[in-house]
């Protein structure tokens, strides 16, 4: 029975659960009503109102006060609702309260059911807003289960899964359950099937968020990231500068004896990281971005944004890099197409394949440029 007692466990809930009451008497009287018409049958229009002061239910059928009355249930003519009230006018509703005899038991077992399903639904909507908030973030999760392809992690603080798939891990990540992982949050889905949250240790963000756990400088300011590019599992190339006078930014970043840098190296299972200078003179910027390779000499086309480069015979495999990814990351990184070829070449080759095109970067074996150069 709906009596003080009932009321009593709604403030309950206010403060236990943080849900205030007024929420849930919306969403008891509109739940009320619907049962209250199915289980009387009525044609009428009806309202059940919950009183908390009075600790009471109320149920009122009404009517709309008409010139002409074409439905009985749902309206009264302007005569006889004058009969009840003098002051009613068209439009006007007519309220009458019903007996609630009859109701209290569905009226229980119907309240139940809401306030069960909205505490449900409220809770769902808290963990959501807690989760949304890390969208963008690290953290860190233990791992539940594994697939064949997947790794399902428990989020922390809340009942969802983080989804960790095959081609947003590392190629040599190993996991087991039990697990500690720290993941980037890529994306928060919600739909029919549930909330998903997408996880990766993949994105450039998930690098840049590791080293700035490990460097206060990238923190507070003293030193800011210009660009990072990666090659997941290969290596990433960080462009970093600072406005603090006698500050080292790469030292910064890299650490005493290397501590800070190789604490993120080890995070990514031995990916390699470059951490260069930022520079605003584009062929400073080009030589220290295809790092750990020497340049010899290089002529920059700003206009064309392209730049030429001669690097050592043996140095040339190093400035390439494996499958070409030093160059390529390179040329993202600094925004400019780049030619590697050996200093010690001499003749010229018009060769289809002496032109090896790797993504943004072109590998030129040929002579074709020394002659101005040598102008």
């Amino acid at each position: 029975m709906i009596n003080k007692d009932f009321f009593e466990a709604l403030k309950d809930l206010e403060a236990e659960k943080g849900i205030k009451q007024d929420v849930f008497i919306t969403a008891l009287e509109q739940a009320l009503t619907a049962a209250y018409k199915k289980n009387s049958g009525m044609a009428k229009n009806a309202q059940v109102k919950l009183i908390p002061e009075k600790n009471t239910i109320k149920i009122y059928s009404y009517r709309t006060v008409v010139d002409n009355v074409e439905d009985e249930e749902k309206e009264i003519s302007l005569e006889d609702a004058k009969q009840i009230k003098h002051s009613y006018k068209i439009g006007d509703l007519v309220m009458q309260e019903e007996s609630t005899k009859d109701f209290n038991r569905i009226a229980v077992q119907t309240a139940k059911q809401v306030i069960t399903q909205k505490i449900k639904e409220i809770e769902k909507q808290s963990i959501y807003k807690d989760i949304a908030e890390k969208e963008g973030k690290l953290i860190v999760a233990n791992v539940k289960r594994i697939d064949i392809d997947n790794v399902y992690l428990e989020i922390g603080g809340t009942t969802l899964e983080g989804l960790l798939t095959k081609k947003d891990m590392l190629p040599n990540d190993n996991f087991k359950p039990g697990d500690k992982v720290k993941v980037y949050v890529r994306h928060i889905k919600d739909d029919f099937k549930g909330t998903v949250v997408q996880v990766t240790r993949t994105h450039p963000n998930f690098v840049k968020l590791l080293l700035e756990m490990e460097v206060p400088e990238l923190n507070n300011g003293e030193v800011t990231i210009v660009g990072l590019v990666r090659e997941a599992g290969l290596r990433t190339k960080i462009a970093v500068t600072t406005t603090v006078p006698n500050l080292d930014p790469v030292g910064a970043c890299i650490g005493n004896k290397g501590s800070r840098i190789n604490a993120v190296i080890n995070e990514l299972n031995g990916e390699k990281i470059d951490i260069i200078n930022y520079s605003e003179n584009p062929a400073d910027y080009i030589v220290a971005a295809l790092s750990p390779a020497e340049v010899s000499e290089i002529t920059v086309d700003t206009a064309a944004g392209i730049a030429n480069v001669l690097v050592p015979e043996n140095k040339l495999s190093l400035a390439i890099g494996k499958g070409g990814h030093n160059v390529r990351l390179a040329a993202k990184l600094t925004g400019y197409k780049i030619d590697v070829k050996p200093t010690t070449q001499t003749s010229v080759s018009t060769k289809s394949n002496d032109v090896v095109s790797i993504g943004n970067a072109n590998i030129i074996i040929d002579d074709d440029f020394f002659s101005d150069i040598d102008e």
